[in-house]
């Protein structure tokens, strides 16, 4: 068999063209994210205090992309959500998503409010003026592709002192055999953006450097055989090995 060719991109030119197979290319990781999530995103959403003084809090999806996860917070009531992302192609699909997702809610079951804005952290510590002052941050499979300083960084820019910031991402077991990309439809060649690869340690670490502390425990998962039903056939060769984690931060 031949080997496949290999392009690397700068990361938002690859997702610009990544955003069309985006959702549907069966990536075990997002599938792995998803299945976490949805336990984990309820668990940091409890960590938001409410308060009848402050009766619309702010949720920032950094890296939001299609809207994969943006999607799950527009339920929530009294919600704030701004989905920020480098890709203008991703954000697109976002839009339309979550418009069409809120269509289909009636007015009392949604969020408050919901805007996008391009917006790329390796390019710029400007924040959009919908971005500022959040309670709370989640930012999935997002980190590989940025510094750490920068990432957590521009975290503590967005959050209030006393926010909360949720951090899924590629774990180094995996990252060490494999990165992000996928198979461009039209021309067969594989596709890389940039990556880098973080341990759980390390990860901590630089957060802390930030102004960042642990609340709750850190998930680290591993591909099991008895996921393979769900993770579908790409999964199969990363039964036993750690490919992703989870940890919810608080800004002090």
């Amino acid at each position: 068999m031949a080997k496949r060719n290999i392009i690397h991109l700068p990361t938002t030119t690859a997702y610009d063209l990544w955003a069309p197979v985006y959702d549907h290319d069966a990536n075990p990781l997002q599938a792995v994210d998803d299945l976490e999530l949805t336990t984990l995103l309820p668990e940091f959403l409890a960590f938001i205090p409410r308060s009848p003084h402050k009766p619309i809090i702010k949720v920032i999806d950094l890296g939001c992309g299609t809207g994969r996860n943006t999607l799950k917070l527009l339920s929530l009531p009294s919600v704030h959500v701004v989905g920020l992302d480098a890709s203008p192609k991703m954000l697109d699909i976002a839009r339309q998503r979550c418009t069409s997702r809120l269509d289909s809610l009636s007015a009392g079951d949604h969020a408050g409010k919901i805007e996008f804005e391009i917006f790329d952290m390796l390019a710029t510590t400007t924040l959009p003026d919908c971005a500022q002052a959040a309670d709370a941050v989640l930012s999935t499979l997002v980190l590989e592709h940025i510094p750490l300083a920068v990432f957590f960084g521009t975290a503590a820019k967005l959050l209030m002192s006393g926010g909360y910031f949720l951090v899924t991402n590629m774990h180094a077991e995996m990252g060490a055999r494999s990165q992000a990309g996928f198979v461009d439809p039209e021309t067969g060649a594989k596709v890389r953006p940039q990556s880098f690869v973080y341990g759980v340690e390390e990860v901590v670490t630089e957060a802390a450097r930030s102004g960042f502390r642990i609340v709750g425990r850190t998930r680290e998962r591993a591909v099991r055989e008895k996921d393979l039903l769900m993770l579908g056939r790409r999964a199969e060769k990363w039964v036993g090995v750690r490919c992703w984690f989870g940890i919810t931060f608080e800004r002090v």
